[in-house]
């Protein structure tokens, strides 16, 4: 018998607890993998540029800026490119299916950011073809089973038509795919020039300025330009990376990132806490075995191992199943529920398995340790 079998013999010595101790493991990385997942989902982090920035009013995202702020931020040196964007939230069908609506110059927004999306030359095209043409995310399309060619009405929640009203009417011109499967696209993308001709209100404004900084300077540096240059205009600005924008948006309504932290930290707490009483029942069961090796010949080092290798056993496959079930979820209902289980994800959950596999074997291995050989053949 190798010294793995013999490990693996003991962590399966008591079938019926080493199978619950792997549901309780599994339950919690299942647990981290869909709040770690959707948290990458809604913040964007596999795919949020930290190169790309926002520029939006000082005082708030519900406070518009002048379009004719377009062309000083287009003249501060270093700006590679500028886009705007018009956002339009509203619902289809029901008030409960929200879909989001940006608006933009199409050409400026290929510039931009246009590989991030997905954008192409073919989809930009079929815009052309009529002002009221959007492209929708592969997200949302397949979350409303939307295809090209339908045509979908948006009630707007505060955007109001000229005409009187709330509802946009869109042809559906393509599916744009973004760049990554953790790129947000979730949303519409219609042309700014159909809404801003039509809305009741807030017309030649912006929600948002995209900016491009070239290649030879650091975006934090070409932020702190930008605001500088709008500090003492009529529409002050406050300028931050698409992924600071992103977490920024979410914390309005509330810290996500330490929700999901404390929920998974208090589900790897209580695991721990399992997982180490358990381990120090089964080490006094084998008090007697734990003699023996002693008595042939084992040294500290091998013991110690020994337990280790049997708790990383039960940590590796109870943790690689809640894993894999994390996965097979952000496939099956990943766009519906903005599930993102990302490599990241992946490596840190196994960073988090390997530790606490370890911090779980420390206290029973020194526990064998003091064990004396004499007492040890008390036992029996």
């Amino acid at each position: 018998m190798t010294f793995l079998d013999l490990a693996r013999r003991n962590a399966l010595r008591k079938p019926l607890r080493a199978v619950l101790l792997m549901i309780c493991i599994a339950t919690a990385f299942l647990l981290y993998g869909l709040t770690t997942s959707f948290l990458a989902g809604a913040q964007g982090a596999s795919a949020a540029s930290e190169d790309i920035l926002g520029v939006t009013s000082a005082g708030g995202r519900t406070q518009a800026l002048p379009m004719a702020a377009l062309s000083p931020l287009a003249s501060i040196p270093d700006v590679a490119g500028v886009a705007y964007v018009t956002r339009l939230r509203g619902f289809v069908d029901v008030e409960k299916n929200v879909v989001a609506v940006s608006a933009a110059d199409m050409a400026r927004l290929m510039d931009v950011n246009g590989k991030g999306l997905g954008l192409t030359p073919v989809l930009l095209s079929a815009m052309d073809m009529a002002r009221d043409r959007v492209l929708v995310g592969r997200a949302l399309a397949d979350a409303q089973g939307w295809t090209v060619g339908q045509r979908v009405t948006v009630t707007a929640f505060d955007v109001a038509r000229q005409e009187g009203g709330r509802d946009w009417r869109f042809e559906i011109a393509g599916i744009f795919e973004g760049e990554t499967a953790s790129t947000d696209t979730y949303f519409m993308i219609a042309r700014y020039e159909y809404v801003n001709a039509a809305r009741a209100r807030g017309r030649d404004t912006v929600d948002a300025f995209v900016v491009r900084p070239s290649a030879q300077v650091s975006p934090a540096v070409l932020a702190a330009r930008i605001d500088a240059r709008f500090a003492n205009s009529a529409s002050p600005t406050r300028t931050q990376s698409e992924k600071q924008f992103l977490e920024a948006f979410l914390r309005q309504y509330a810290d996500v990132g330490l929700i999901v932290n404390l929920v998974v930290g208090a589900a790897f707490v209580t695991l721990l806490m399992i997982v180490v009483n358990t381990m120090i029942f089964a080490i006094r069961e084998r008090t007697f075995e734990i003699g023996v090796l002693k008595t042939l010949g084992f040294s500290s080092v091998h013991i110690v191992t020994l337990i280790l290798v049997e708790t990383s056993f039960v940590f590796l496959l109870g943790g690689g199943i809640g894993l894999l079930l994390a996965w097979l979820a952000a496939q099956l209902a990943g766009p519906e529920l903005g599930l993102v289980f990302s490599p990241a994800v992946l490596v840190k959950g196994a960073a988090i398995m390997v530790s606490l596999s370890l911090a779980t074997g420390a206290l029973p291995a020194i526990a064998a340790l003091r064990i004396p050989v004499i007492n040890a053949f008390r036992t029996r």
